[in-house]
């Protein structure tokens, strides 16, 4: 079976920083595959590797059969990457920017498909505008038009939503949605992890350059089922040390997953005894941020290949 990305056992260092440590998993053709992680955690270092744009210590990386150092061209070919960075050339409207990287994949006569990429994106009226007079929005919205101007089967999105509107991110998702449901298999990585849970089939999370969760969205949605209890403390108070250690911290809220209801007034009882006052309370079902928050302060689970 040939997959659309294969990744074996995949290593690399930045001097004693170990940016990926053995990273192994396949992504099949046509899936929505997720990659999460903290900033850190060796996603972009992986999209860097797979693009070829750094070449591991040591493991394999293909895309659709093609070895991204041994055959790289071909590999490249295959491939679409958003960028996290602005990168742009200053020169050239929007249109000529992307007849420019069609022609980097030796493609003429594209302005067909230009136009709908333009229309699907938002920029018919910028296409001729110099790129440096673009919004930060209008910019990233190039470099996804960039990415898909040759028709890769692969698609990898790295935070394209960053720093975009409302209105926008839901026109790229529909777009992309009508890519993936043609074929294309797309790659997200995205701190917006309700999109990820919306879009995604199939999630990866790492973790200090290790795969600590790998699995359907269904399946680590199952395994966190059940209510989480969410509290804002009040300014300067601290959650007693016993409940530190069961809870999750991130944007000033602690996060507690309960297996049941029953949990609750045991958990306020040391608040109590604590003297530790409550700004906000809010009991929700448990969710991909539940997970991810999860799998980040815990230990976690080893990556197994799937």
């Amino acid at each position: 079976m040939t997959f659309a990305v294969s990744i074996d056992r995949l290593e690399k260092r930045f001097g004693a920083l170990l940016a990926l440590g053995g990273v192994s998993f396949d992504i099949a053709e046509g899936e929505f595959f997720g990659l999460l992680g903290p900033n850190g955690a060796g996603k972009t270092t992986l999209i860097s590797c797979l693009a070829g744009l750094c070449r591991a210590d040591s493991g394999r990386l293909a895309v659709l059969g093609h070895d991204v150092v041994r055959d790289y061209r071909s590999a490249r070919r295959l491939l679409g990457v958003v960028p996290q960075e602005l990168v742009f050339d200053p020169f050239f409207s929007v249109r000529e920017t992307l007849r420019i990287q069609s022609g980097y994949f030796g493609i003429r006569d594209n302005d067909d498909w230009i136009d709908e990429i333009l229309a699907n994106l938002d920029l018919t009226g910028k296409a001729d505008t110099n790129m440096r007079r673009l919004s930060g929005g209008m910019k990233r919205r190039v470099l996804v038009a960039q990415a898909l101007v040759h028709r890769p089967p692969v698609i990898v999105l790295d935070e394209p939503t960053a720093g975009v509107d409302v209105e926008l991110r839901q026109a790229l998702w529909q777009f992309i949605r009508r890519l993936n449901r043609s074929g294309h298999t797309v790659i997200l990585t995205t701190h917006y992890l309700e999109e990820a849970e919306a879009l995604c089939g199939r999630i990866a999370m790492l973790k200090q350059g290790r795969i600590v969760a790998l699995d359907s969205t269904s399946n680590l949605l199952a395994a966190f089922a059940g209510q989480t209890l969410r509290v804002r403390l009040a300014p300067g108070q601290e959650l007693p040390p016993a409940l530190r250690v069961r809870g999750g911290y991130s944007d000033g809220t602690w996060t507690f997953q309960l297996a049941s209801l029953g949990e609750i007034e045991p958990l306020l009882a040391e608040l109590r005894l604590a003297g530790s006052r409550i700004d906000d309370l809010r009991l929700t079902q448990a969710d991909l941020e539940d997970v991810f928050l999860s799998m980040m302060h815990g230990a976690g689970t080893a990556g197994a290949r799937s």
